[in-house]
């Protein structure tokens, strides 16, 4: 099953300076690391291998010790197939496995307490992601069933070639999800052991601090429990709460939120109410 929104006609907005901004950001961080080639993709199972072979060649390194950013993760929680990007993979002078995440900032300061709620669940799902890929504990054939996707496919020409570069000899998407599995079972790479979000500014990538996560796995297990069950429609959208309600400012979806009508609403009446008395 596919979960989607039900108002076709909301336009995605284009993407803000900020934002573009940051991903400038992102994209030097991962330079300094490695090369990045650009790879022409022609069906869905293209721009899936490129993902794999991307995640082979990060496996290489992290076997070697090194360190690797935009590493791609994927798995199965709550029913639904979550695909995300870890900023930064390293090890630590004690030879922890350390996530980094990387969160730029249009002002000179931190964020609040909601946002960092989420930047905290953001990495808190990628530790629970990448474990079960290392751990053997993600299927195969999650790939194929979730995303629709056909392991018979022929690969494209250049992702083929770029897969002939990395020393691979593979035909289909099939045979590169088969080795791509085949690598992350018999890696001996760790588990995540820590998780750490780094804030910098993005005017001049002055940084603003940073913080230590503690992973609660049952936490987080409730958490993205109580998530899921709007994306597979068991319960209603709930609003945030009152001291978060500057988020609506940067919603796409204000105009037609029908919490946001009601608040306004009792809002209204409550001060009819006041004035009457």
């Amino acid at each position: 099953m596919v979960y989607g929104l039900e108002m076709p006609y909301l336009q995605q907005l284009e993407k803000a300076p900020e934002v573009e901004l940051g991903a400038s950001i992102h994209l030097a961080k991962e330079l300094e690391v490695h090369d990045i080639v650009s790879v022409s993709v022609k069906t869905r199972e293209d721009a899936w291998a490129v993902k794999l072979l991307n995640l082979l060649s990060m496996i290489t390194v992290l076997q070697q010790g090194g360190r690797v950013r935009e590493l791609p993760v994927f798995g199965v929680i709550e029913g639904i197939f979550l695909v995300g990007v870890i900023d930064e993979l390293h090890y630590s002078p004690k030879g922890e496995l350390e996530l980094c995440e990387l969160k730029t900032r249009s002002q000179p300061s931190v964020p609040g307490v909601a946002q960092k709620r989420s930047h905290h669940l953001q990495v808190s799902v990628y530790k629970l992601l990448f474990d079960s890929m290392v751990k053997g504990q993600l299927k195969q054939e999650s790939l194929p069933q979730y995303l629709c996707l056909k392991t018979e496919t022929a690969l494209g020409s250049q992702v083929l070639e770029h897969a002939r570069k990395l020393g691979l000899n593979v035909s289909s998407f099939g045979d590169l999800l088969e080795l791509a599995f085949l690598n992350l079972r018999f890696s001996d790479i760790p588990a995540i052991d820590s998780l750490k979000i780094e804030y910098c500014y993005q005017a001049n990538n002055s940084p603003l601090g940073e913080d230590i996560v503690h992973f609660d796995e049952q936490q987080v297990t409730r958490e993205l429990h109580f998530y899921s069950m709007y994306w597979i429609g068991e319960r209603e959208a709930q609003g945030v709460d009152i001291e978060d309600a500057w988020k609506c400012r940067y919603c796409d979806f204000a105009d037609v939120c029908e919490w946001r009508m009601r608040r306004a609403g009792n809002t209204i009446w409550k001060q009819r109410t006041k004035r009457a008395k």
